[in-house]
């Protein structure tokens, strides 16, 4: 009789994509899906302190946009440093 297939080491560093970047990911994407969409934008009412919906609503976004990219970077960053504590601690055992 043969022997079963031998299995693959199991990685100890987590899985390849985890919920923090996954987080980080959808609040990057999330004013460019809103950008794209066009047809929920494209009209003059309401109106903004006689600013027309079209310009305010893209406004808004930019600062939205700013608000999210840097969740997205604190994310990321503590991510990171986790994962390098992580890796560090493993290595000097």
């Amino acid at each position: 009789m043969s022997e079963p297939p031998a299995q693959p080491p199991r990685s100890t560093t987590g899985p390849a994509v985890s919920l923090p970047l996954v987080v980080a990911g959808v609040c990057l994407a999330l004013p460019f899906a809103a950008m794209l969409w066009v047809d929920s934008y494209s009209r003059l009412t309401p109106a903004f302190i006689g600013i027309p919906f079209f310009y305010w609503y893209q406004m808004l976004w930019v600062v939205v946009s700013t608000l999210l990219t840097v969740t997205a970077y604190v994310i990321v960053r503590r991510h990171e440093r986790r994962r390098t504590r992580a890796h560090e601690g493993g290595e000097s055992r």
